[in-house]
C-alpha cells in the first residue's frame, strides 16, 4: 500500500484517539493531515488540503444525519477521495443504505475486530463496498432470508397452482382495492363476477376441506402466510 493522506471525523475524544493510534501502529502508509469533530471543522479542512481517504463517523454531535450529508458533498465535489465510514451505528440498518447511497467506498461497523488494515487497504486499492465482519454477517442473514422466501414463494405458486391474474387479484386485495378497481386494472380481463368466481377457487385451494366462511381479508392473510404474496413487495400495477 503506498502512502496516502487521511482526515479523521470523529466527535469523541476517546475514540479519536483509539483510531489515531490505529493508523499508528498497523497503517504506517497513513499521514493524519487533520482530525474534525463536526462538520464546519471537517469543511474548513478540506479548503486547506485534500486527503486521499477520509474516515468518517456518522453519529456527529448526536446527529446521525450529517455524517451522510458530508460523505454524499465530498463524492459529489471530490469524487477521487474516497470515504470510509467507520461508524458505532450499529443497529441503524436505514443509515446504512443512506450513505451507500451518498456513495461511500465502505462501511466498518465499530464492533468485531474495528477498523483493520486489510479494509483500509481495499479501499485505498479502488475496491467498493468494503465491509467489515459485523456488517457481512447481517448482508449474508438478510441474503439467506432474501433466496429463502423467494424459493418458498416459488414453491408456494406451484404447490397451489397460482396463476399470473390469482397473484395480481390477491395483491391488489391486500392493497384495499375493491373487485371493481380490479377489474380497471391494465391487462386484467374479468369482470367483477368473474373475480368473485376466482375468489372462490382461492378459498378452495388456500383453505381445502374448510367449511368455515372465508372472506377477502382472511383470504389475503392466508395467501401471505403461504408466501403466494411477498409483503415487502406489495405494489400496485398501472391502472
Amino acid at each position: 500500500m503506498d502512502n496516502f493522506k487521511v482526515i479523521i471525523v470523529e466527535d469523541v475524544p476517546l475514540e479519536l484517539k483509539g483510531t489515531e493510534g490505529i493508523f499508528r501502529n498497523d497503517i504506517p502508509e497513513a499521514e493524519i493531515i487533520g482530525t474534525a469533530e463536526n462538520e464546519v471543522a471537517y469543511w474548513r479542512l478540506l479548503k486547506q488540503q485534500q486527503p486521499d481517504l477520509v474516515l468518517l463517523d456518522l453519529g456527529l454531535g448526536g446527529s446521525t444525519t450529517v455524517g451522510v450529508e458530508i460523505c454524499r458533498h465530498t463524492k459529489q465535489n471530490y469524487p477521487q477521495i474516497k470515504v470510509l465510514i467507520f461508524t458505532g451505528e450499529i443497529l441503524n440498518e436505514k443509515l446504512w443504505l443512506d450513505v451507500l447511497d451518498a456513495g461511500c467506498d465502505g462501511i466498518v461497523l465499530k464492533s468485531g475486530e474495528l477498523l483493520t488494515r486489510s479494509e483500509v487497504a481495499s479501499v485505498m486499492e479502488g475496491k467498493k463496498l468494503v465491509f467489515n465482519e459485523p456488517i457481512l454477517n447481517k448482508i449474508v442473514e438478510r441474503f439467506k432470508d432474501a433466496v429463502s422466501g423467494q424459493l418458498m414463494h416459488q414453491e408456494a405458486v406451484v404447490d397451489y397452482e397460482i396463476d399470473e391474474y390469482d397473484e395480481r387479484f390477491l395483491r391488489h386485495l391486500a392493497l384495499g382495492y375493491t373487485k371493481e378497481q380490479i377489474t380497471n386494472l391494465r391487462g386484467m380481463p374479468f369482470g367483477v363476477k368473474s373475480l368473485e368466481k376466482r375468489q372462490n377457487e382461492l378459498v378452495q385451494k388456500l383453505f381445502p376441506g374448510s367449511k368455515a366462511s372465508v372472506n377477502a381479508t382472511r383470504l389475503v392473510v392466508r395467501a401471505l402466510e403461504l408466501r403466494i404474496l411477498d409483503l415487502d413487495n406489495l405494489t400496485a400495477d398501472e391502472e
